[in-house]
């Protein structure tokens, strides 16, 4: 028998909280034997009343599923927009950064799963309406709000209307994912969302399976959609694990295939991995590693391609594709050189892809952290 549709619920000026923190989620289909299914990501996720989803934040009620996170943070913090990682999106500036509880995916190597493999953080996390979040961003002098943290496709609903708040201020909007989310919802997350930094953990259905808990086709799908069928900025990162998704060889494949599917202006970030969580057994990535993935990438001819978690200045500013002069300089997460003029290198004229201002953000390295509640 063919399954129900997914049913995406009705939209109002301000949700309506079952009980606090409790909101209907937007993306379900009730079954014939009187469970449900969340539709939101590829999990697809079938549930029994008052069981939770695999990501622990969505649960069913009745043949409903509702989000249990609504409103509530693990925290909120002022960041420079380099750090989500994001190099052409407004160098410099400010981003109001935050995420909630759980996650969609089982990354043995998890590097926030203090609070994505968390189960009773949402009892002390800080609470903040959409709308609070905005002025909070504006007030901090912030050019953008990014879901961040744990991945924001599973509070998609809280996610949405807070996009929503934030550009009726003219903030920008920034979602850090990993890109595994339902066809279904992928329009309706990605509408109000002006930059995304999607981890491509690797570039193998094995390693997906065996430390992600997830498969790889639909992360490649989102890019392709982030790519070709919207107009959010697309930047993407893989993070280097020693001996799991370092080889030559799937190097190579990773960028011929952003190359060919997605085009060589979108920049690729390779980012160096620590030992966490339940991945303990691997060394620190080396810098000789990164280095020798970024000139790979470049040569398989991506013109911005970038080093992270590690001091590499010249792997961490941008070179005009044809000059080869220095448009943005980095040290970190500091900008220092700015060789751009009205969005082009100063030098040749040619046009630096991305998001900027006349000028670069002031921010610099600094971490603010931010109380909204309280």
């Amino acid at each position: 028998m063919r399954s129900p549709e997914p049913k995406l619920a009705s939209m109002s000026a301000s949700r309506i909280e079952l009980e606090p923190g409790v909101v209907r989620g937007e993306f379900f289909a009730p079954l014939a034997d009187g469970r449900v299914r969340c539709d939101l990501c590829p999990r697809g996720c079938i549930l029994k009343d008052g069981q939770r989803a695999f990501c622990f934040v969505r649960a069913a009620r009745g043949q409903e599923v509702v989000l249990t996170t609504y409103g509530r943070s693990t925290g909120f913090c002022v960041d420079p927009i380099e750090k989500k990682p994001l190099c052409h999106f407004y160098p410099g500036s400010a981003v109001l950064s935050f995420g909630t509880a759980g996650c969609n995916l089982g990354c043995r190597f998890c590097q926030n799963w203090g609070s994505s493999r968390a189960r009773q953080v949402e009892l002390m996390s800080e609470t903040a309406t959409p709308e609070a979040i905005a002025a909070a961003a504006v007030a901090s002098g912030s050019r953008s709000v990014a879901f961040t943290y744990n991945d924001p496709v599973i509070f998609h609903e809280y996610a949405v209307d807070t996009a929503i708040a934030c550009q009726a201020r003219g903030v920008k909007t920034v979602a850090v994912t990993a890109g595994y989310i339902s066809a279904a919802a992928r329009e309706r997350f990605f509408a109000h969302i002006d930059a995304a930094n999607v981890d491509l953990k690797a570039f193998d259905e094995r390693f997906y399976h065996k430390l992600a808990a997830g498969h790889l086709a639909p992360v490649l799908d989102t890019l392709r959609y982030l790519r070709h069928e919207t107009s959010v900025w697309l930047e993407i990162t893989t993070l280097l694990i020693p001996g799991e998704n370092d080889s030559v060889a799937e190097i190579q494949a990773l960028s011929e295939w952003v190359a060919e599917n997605l085009g060589p202006d979108v920049p690729l970030h390779f980012s160096a991995f620590h030992p966490d969580y339940k991945l303990l057994d691997r060394p620190p990535t080396p810098a000789a590693t990164l280095s020798r993935a970024r000139t790979q990438a470049k040569g398989a001819g991506l013109r911005y391609v970038y080093t992270g978690n590690v001091h590499d200045p010249e792997g961490q500013s941008t070179r005009c594709p044809s000059c080869a002069a220095l448009v943005i300089g980095r040290d970190g997460y500091d900008v220092g050189t700015w060789g751009l003029k009205h969005g082009a290198c100063a030098a040749c004229g040619t046009e630096i892809a991305g998001r900027f201002d006349a000028l670069p953000g002031t921010w610099g390295s600094r971490r603010l952290p931010v109380r909204l509640s309280g």
